[in-house]
């Protein structure tokens, strides 16, 4: 799993997003930063927690903290998920997954004996000084957003 801990530097990125942008991590400074990765879009659970995010998105806002969806997904493969779930929230694509190692996110997983590389679902908290502020790790979807919520918050 991950070695970024509470307090380390989150590692910058430089990523496209759906829509046609790119989102930057150095240039959001000065902002607190939801970066939660996900396996795969249009799943039931990655389904059911960017709807949850985008749901929240206006109390995200208001706590001055942006929520960034990251997964190994084409940024048409984005653009089709916002789309068909109605959701606000950005969504970046890293297809050749530099970024997803970086955070120590794509790992090796297994499935009924079968080993294949993918994401674990993660999420950070990264603070205004671009550090990590939180940290959880092998997400359960199910009220994990309104946990992340009060932490970004308090923060």
């Amino acid at each position: 799993m991950s070695t970024l801990t509470q307090g380390s530097l989150a590692p910058d990125f430089d990523l496209p997003t759906d829509g046609g942008s790119r989102i930057k991590l150095s240039e959001l400074k000065g902002r607190k930063v939801v970066l939660y990765f996900y396996p795969k879009d249009n799943t039931s659970g990655c389904t059911v927690e960017a709807i949850d995010f985008s749901a929240r998105q206006a109390d995200f806002e208001a706590a001055d903290t942006l929520v960034i969806g990251v997964s190994p997904d084409s940024v048409q493969s984005h653009e089709r998920f916002r789309k068909k779930h109605k959701l606000s929230i950005t969504l970046a694509s890293d297809e050749n997954k530099a970024m997803l190692e970086s955070y120590g996110v794509w790992e090796e997983k297994s499935m009924f004996g079968h080993k294949y590389m993918g994401v674990v679902r993660t999420t950070y908290l990264i603070d205004r000084d671009g550090r990590i502020a939180r940290t959880w790790e092998k997400v359960k979807v199910k009220g994990h957003v309104d946990e992340v919520l009060a932490a970004a918050r308090s923060a």
